[in-house]
């Protein structure tokens, strides 16, 4: 008979459940850099469960407009006529509650007596950055690329504001990304087909990573 010796069982059973622990790893830091800005483990787990949830649901900001594309098939030799949405949505995973958490960091840092000015010249700096390195995507959207908004506003909040840098990233990330990447740029989109999210797809990514590493910054 063949028998396994325990310590490669244990070995192979650790393999399988790595994912789990990182899962796991990756939530405690979060709780923990969240609770350290004043935000409980259940509201923050709650937070993050709307924002994942969120991210799906879109709420249309402007009337929808039915218009008649032409839509290609068998390799583009015909095309079949198709009714498609046009109209410009709010995502609420990506906007409107990092945005509400946004307002609630900037109504802390009030209270807490911190300098608002350094925040909002991050913002400013964001805006900028956001603008610079966003694009116009047919068929995708307005993009950003994923690493750009965590990145930045890390940089801009441990240099402007050190003493309150985890809540000034998120501020700076969420509020910079949003108008410089998606609002400055919805004049380029007048004849995009489809429709639009604040939010959505091509910035959801940016913003989610900009509260995993507010955490990160908050946690150490």
């Amino acid at each position: 008979m063949f028998f396994l010796p325990i310590a490669f069982l244990v070995f192979i059973l650790f393999i399988l459940f790595l994912p789990f622990l990182f899962i796991l790893g990756y939530f405690q830091v979060i709780i923990i850099g969240f609770e350290n800005l004043g935000i409980s483990p259940e509201a923050t787990l709650l937070i993050l469960f709307c924002i994942l949830a969120g991210s799906l649901i879109n709420i249309p900001i402007t009337k929808k407009k039915l218009i008649l594309v032409q839509q290609p098939r068998f390799f583009g030799l015909f095309s079949v006529p198709r009714v498609q949405a046009h109209y410009l949505a709010i995502n609420v995973g990506g906007a409107v509650i990092p945005v509400l958490l946004s307002l609630y960091f900037l109504l802390f840092a009030k209270i807490q007596g911190f300098e608002l000015k350094p925040i909002f010249t991050a913002v400013a700096l964001m805006i900028v950055v956001s603008k610079l390195f966003s694009k116009v995507i047919p068929g995708k959207g307005i993009v950003l690329p994923a690493f750009i908004p965590p990145v930045f506003s890390a940089i801009f909040a441990l240099i402007l504001a050190p003493g309150f840098a985890a809540p000034c990233a998120f501020i700076s990330g969420v509020l910079g990304s949003l108008i410089g990447a998606d609002l400055l740029n919805l004049h380029k989109i007048r004849h995009y087909r489809g429709y639009l999210s604040i939010g959505g797809a091509g910035l959801f990514d940016g913003i989610f990573l900009v509260g995993i590493v507010s955490a990160l910054i908050s946690g150490f």
